[in-house]
């Protein structure tokens, strides 16, 4: 068992009927990993673009037909397949996906969404667009991410809550069972931002089948990436039909036919054809990740750190690897002596910067995850040399005890 201040369990991931990495490699077309140093440093994130992706954009470049277009379309069919969902809407990024579905849902003016404030800002950015206000619950220790038993305490005492929105942090499905217990049981929206979640499942199924809207970013240090660029999924028709609208001026059928006041959130057919041909590599890629992670988790077991857990049922896909330690700088310090490059997502909370500080909020879990979390590299660049020197610099910290 991992050290840990907080007596949890670690839990090493398994694969189960994952096929072998290499295996889904050669399936896809994939290219295998080089190493992600760069000089003397391990990165924490390393894209990685190949033949693939150019050929796609020669094409489209050939083509001339740059902006939203017949390639949009085919990028979104294949990801709605690949997460089994009846509908997909490309945006421009993953923000404008979150700022879209909001706006879709048509939520009353002024409704609250109770949502994590241990997350990326544009999770309480988006609904804040479209006129609603974030309610910010505590985290569950474990997972870090949003606590069902503490947004069933806020939609107890309020009854202004028209949504929840659960974020999949890290790459961990939230319990998103419950959550939808609490949404139909409160008579509120679910959306899930799954930004950093791309082919997570729960009990096997996508994510999506107990929700109203699943937003994704393809940033370029995503799972998978576009450049810039996000997608909604859905299996509501009437909710696609007006994310479509939304994110196109609020176009309706003829080009110049505006039935509401819309947006430009389009996707670009450059973006698309680079979509189509990550989503490709996506399968190999997760299972890259998996097999990091369980790599580290095994070799961290006695180090001076708490390892992320997967939940049973919960298909983790390691978009970060993210560790906890109450001495997190020092650590991180070490690490970047020893080369190996690590990360903070995120060193404050939502409800603490600026903008949100009037907000309601009652997170003492996320206060103290934002002292302590630290990401080492897991991406599928991290080859079997670079996770041996990851595991062995994190095990060499004595920290000051």
């Amino acid at each position: 068992m991992a050290y840990s201040p907080y007596n949890k369990a670690a839990s090493v991931p398994s694969e189960g009927h994952d096929t072998p990495c290499r295996q889904i490699r050669a399936q896809t077309g994939a290219e295998p990993p080089h190493s992600s140093r760069v000089g003397d440093v391990i990165r924490v994130a390393d894209p990685q673009l190949g033949r693939a992706e150019r050929a796609a954009v020669d094409d489209v470049l050939v083509s001339g037909d740059l902006a939203d277009g017949e390639e949009v379309r085919a990028f979104e069919d294949a990801f709605g397949s690949f997460v089994d969902a009846e509908h997909a809407v490309a945006t421009a990024n993953g923000t404008a996906a979150l700022h879209a579905t909001f706006e879709a849902l048509d939520l009353p003016a002024g409704a609250t969404v109770v949502t994590t404030p241990f997350t990326f800002v544009a999770s309480a950015n988006a609904p804040r667009f479209a006129g609603l206000a974030p309610r910010f619950a505590d985290v569950d220790p474990e997972t870090y991410a949003l606590d069902p038993d503490a947004v069933e305490r806020v939609l107890e005492r309020d009854d202004d809550v028209a949504a929840i929105l659960v974020v999949h942090l890290y790459g961990l499905p939230a319990d998103v069972r419950r959550f939808a217990e609490l949404a139909e049981a409160y008579d509120v929206a679910l959306v899930e931002d799954a930004a950093q979640a791309h082919g997570a499942t729960v009990d096997g199924r996508p994510l999506g089948t107990w929700s109203d809207a699943v937003c994704y970013s393809f940033y370029p240090t995503k799972n998978m990436t576009t450049g810039e660029g996000g997608m909604v999924t859905t299996d509501d028709p009437a909710l696609a039909e007006r994310l479509r609208a939304f994110v196109d001026h609020g176009r309706a059928e003829a080009s110049y036919d505006h039935a509401t006041v819309g947006h430009n959130f389009r996707m670009t057919n450059l973006a698309a054809a680079i979509g189509t041909a990550q989503l490709a590599r996506l399968p190999a890629y997760t299972v890259a990740r998996r097999e990091n992670a369980a790599y580290l988790t095994e070799a961290l077991s006695d180090a001076p750190v708490e390892t992320p857990t997967e939940p049973v049922g919960r298909r983790h896909v390691y978009h970060q690897y993210t560790v906890r330690s109450p001495e997190r700088d020092a650590l991180r310090e070490h690490l970047a002596a020893r080369g190996v490059e690590a990360a903070v997502y995120y060193p404050r909370c939502v409800h603490e910067q600026p903008p949100y500080r009037d907000a309601r909020a009652d997170a003492p879990v996320a206060e103290r995850l934002a002292d302590e979390v630290l990401s080492l590299p897991v991406h599928p660049q991290v080859t079997e040399a670079d996770r041996e020197t990851v595991a062995d610099a994190v095990r060499s910290f004595r920290g000051g005890a």
